[in-house]
């Protein structure tokens, strides 16, 4: 079978993105099909594709995916009329691919929204199969977020969302939250699929070359961040604690914020105010670093900004990384996350905007850390048991395949 698979943001492991679509793609090569991705230039990600561009795109085969690479560089630093241009022209481009293409399912995923219109057009076009990944909700993200909020806007992003969900043969959530925001907009429940992001246990799990960022000595205690510096990502929390931290002489105690993001400069100009010398930015690394960073870490942040939205409705690569390299969890928003962590006692959950509960976990943390070690072993536990990538890639495989009969 011939499966066309639209992901802007796709990256091998060799980029600092995540790679849920590269392993997606490489067990349904191994399960016999073949895989055509469509993407664009992410910022944080690598294609593995270092030919020229030639008429706004290249193509190669990479681990036996076979890549379309359309030349439309994105950034998280981008603002919000650039990004959604860049949304644009890929939606356009991708239209070509899913009406002159030969293939058998047309899979697409979030983000952006609009990654759901090849799917629409090779749905009622060319009477396709579609099958639609929900990464996050839109357009109740970033309305709940203030990012947009001119109301036509988000008018046109929720018939957008209607019409994707309602076009797809077969759709699939990456949280709980998500699965049952599909099923609102009328979508059946067993037309919809709940498949995480998973653990990629053969990169975390092994052994690996440990390493810490200057500033961070063998005896600190290190918190690490690993992902976008964004809106989202509620950064400010951490830079709260860390000058909670420093008011009680803690020094000892570091925090590694690792990634970029368009907030990561303004960040990075208030710690340099505040003096919060107990507060470290390492630029992204790639998978292999980052594993080598996480086996010598002692406690692995989960942040997001306050809103409701998110408590239920996301699937953070970074929590799946952390329980990976049986790293403890710091969480600080409740949710789906929050309560894994309190069942499967792998870590600390503090609750939203309160610098103080997340010092105290900190330095909780740092006086037990005998007590870090079985948290550590039970994140591997949950991670082995039922996130565990291969298994999830199975499911996926035949999730999205099977809808051909």
């Amino acid at each position: 079978m011939n499966i066309l698979y639209f992901h802007q943001h796709f990256s091998t492991p060799k980029g600092s993105a995540g790679i849920r679509s590269y392993e997606m793609a490489k067990k349904a090569i191994q399960s016999g099909h073949q895989v055509t991705m469509v993407c664009g230039s992410y910022s944080g990600g690598k294609t593995g594709l270092l030919n020229d561009f030639i008429k706004g795109k290249r193509v190669g085969t990479v681990d036996g995916i076979n890549i379309i690479e359309f030349d439309l560089s994105y950034s998280n630093n981008d603002g919000l009329v650039k990004r959604s241009f860049t949304f644009l022209q890929f939606a356009f481009k991708s239209m070509g691919l899913a009406l002159t293409k030969d293939y058998d399912v047309l899979f697409a995923t979030t983000t952006p929204l609009t990654a759901g219109i090849p799917g629409i057009i090779a749905r009622w076009l060319r009477r396709k199969p579609f099958v639609f990944e929900v990464r996050d909700l839109w357009p109740e993200l970033p309305k709940q977020m203030g990012v947009i909020k001119n109301p036509v806007i988000l008018s046109l992003m929720s018939l957008l969302e209607w019409v994707s969900y309602r076009s797809a043969n077969r759709c699939i959530g990456l949280s709980p939250g998500i699965v049952d925001g599909i099923a609102a907009r009328g979508v059946l429940k067993d037309k919809i699929e709940i498949i995480p992001n998973g653990c990629d246990l053969n990169i975390f799990a092994s052994k690996v070359d440990a390493w810490r960022p200057e500033g961070v000595s063998e005896t600190d205690l290190m918190a690490i961040f690993t992902g976008t510096h964004g809106v989202a990502n509620g950064l400010d929390a951490a830079l709260d604690a860390a000058k909670e931290l420093q008011s009680r002489g803690r020094n000892d105690i570091k925090l590694v914020l690792v990634g970029q993001g368009k907030l990561k400069e303004g960040l990075q100009s208030r710690a340099s105010a505040e003096g919060l010398s107990n507060v470290i930015f390492h630029p992204p690394v790639n998978k292999a670093k980052l594993a080598g960073l996480m086996s010598s870490a002692d406690i692995g942040l989960q942040l997001l900004a306050n809103v409701p939205a998110f408590y239920f409705g996301t699937s953070p690569n970074k929590f799946f990384d952390y329980i990976s390299a049986g790293l403890p969890v710091l969480n600080n928003y409740p949710g789906w996350l929050a309560g894994m962590i309190k069942e499967h006692k792998c870590g600390y959950s503090v609750e939203p905007d309160n610098s103080i509960a997340f010092a105290d976990a900190l330095e909780h943390a740092m006086a037990n850390r005998t007590s870090l070690l079985p948290m550590g072993i039970n994140a591997r536990s949950l991670a082995l048991q039922q996130f565990d990538r291969n298994l999830l890639s199975d499911k996926w495989v035949k999730w999205v395949t099977e809808v051909v009969k």
